[in-house]
């Protein structure tokens, strides 16, 4: 039976992004392997408040030692201190977070990258985050036996940066949770709670930080305010980081009473909210992945996303896709939905289809194929 351990501190510590694809994909592992032995690696925990969720080969390894102080043990002071000493001996160990640990020589290792936008798109990183990222992802992914990339952009990204072989990548793509479809479960009750008005509105999801490319999407608001649009725009996320530009288009345009940051939604209303909208905008400046974009198709609005990074590679067909720096391009695709019926059909029906390719299972049979590839060594 081999032992593998998966960095599930995302899990723990994040609510959506990273989180929320360590959580779905360790439950959809959980579900077509109940022979191997997994160990839940947690750090800055102390007790299981998640296992009810898999199944009885999962255990859960926590320590009390917090992300950032392993990240000064590890990585600034560099004391070579094993992760097995928390998981126990293993024989694989999946890095899910950009940053490989110190193993034992014997154990094959696995990284994810989920992308490379402190690289491409440098001005909307923390400055701190960055230095962090520079020094230590490099140095990871030549550590790793085998990485894996949430789309093809980010692997491409990985060779052109970094010097990666290509046979070193493998492209895993993420799904859709099956509570993501079309809902209008306690929509009175939603608008109430997150203080909404009875307005149509936008939407759009994600810590508010400058890669989501609010502050644009902010201006396109007000252009279509001035058109006689009667829209509001709600944006659900936690505070990120470089959030002034955000704030300042706000009072620039006059949008107070128009935006809506109604910072993290619980899980259960996010359906309802992607349903509601008149339209999902998620114009991002660059994304490894981009769930917004599926989760809005999956509730049947349509999507206007952006034609860089990994987003037409999700939209496929089925969303209208724009350059993100280009203001009036976002005005113009958001007017062209919210006023043509036709439009606003096809699109919905274009994204029922294109989500289909995207599910939990097909991911987590994937990933098991590699865990078992690299543990045989038929995988370099």
């Amino acid at each position: 039976m081999p032992k593998i351990a998966i960095d599930y501190t995302p899990a723990y510590e994040q609510g959506g992004g990273i989180g929320r694809y360590v959580r779905d994909l360790v439950t959809a592992l959980s579900l077509i392997d109940n022979q191997s032995d997994y160990r839940l690696f947690v750090s800055g925990a102390s007790k299981n408040t998640l296992l009810d969720q898999v199944g009885h080969n999962f255990s859960w390894k926590p320590t009390r030692i917090s992300p950032k102080w392993f990240a000064r043990l590890w990585h600034r002071l560099k004391i070579p201190l094993p992760v097995e000493q928390f998981t126990g001996r293993i024989d694989l160990y999946h890095a899910t977070d950009f940053v490989l640990p110190p193993t034992l020589q014997s154990t094959k290792t696995l990284l994810t990258v989920h992308d490379l936008s402190f690289v491409r798109v440098p001005e909307t990183a923390s400055p701190s985050l960055k230095a962090y990222l520079d020094r230590v992802v490099p140095l990871s992914v030549k550590r790793a036996d085998h990485i894996l990339a949430d789309s093809q952009a980010t692997k491409d990204d990985l060779m052109e940066l970094y010097g990666v072989t290509p046979e070193k990548i493998t492209v895993l793509l993420t799904g859709v949770d099956k509570r993501f479809q079309p809902s209008n479960i306690g929509e009175l009750t939603m608008r109430s709670k997150y203080a909404l008005s009875d307005r149509p509105y936008l939407f759009t999801i994600g810590t508010v930080q400058p890669r989501k490319n609010y502050a644009r999407i902010i201006h396109s608001l007000a252009k279509l305010r001035a058109e006689g649009h009667d829209l509001d725009l709600v944006i659900a996320g936690g505070r990120g980081w470089l959030e002034d530009p955000i704030y300042q288009a706000i009072q620039e345009t006059q949008m107070m009473d128009y935006v809506k940051l109604i910072g993290f939604a619980d899980d259960e209303d996010i359906p309802t909210l992607y349903t509601q909208a008149k339209c999902v905008v998620f114009p991002s400046l660059y994304e490894g992945f981009g769930y917004p974009v599926l989760e809005g198709m999956a509730c049947g609005t349509p999507v206007v996303t952006s034609n860089v990074s990994s987003l037409p590679e999700v939209a496929g067909d089925a969303a209208l896709m724009v350059n993100p720096y280009d203001v009036d391009a976002i005005t113009n695709a958001i007017r062209s939905i919210i006023t043509d019926s036709e439009l606003r059909k096809t699109l919905t029906e274009r994204g029922f289809e294109q989500i289909k390719q995207f599910t939990w299972e097909k991911s987590a049979r994937q990933l098991h194929q590699i865990y078992t590839d690299l543990l045989t060594g038929n995988l370099n």
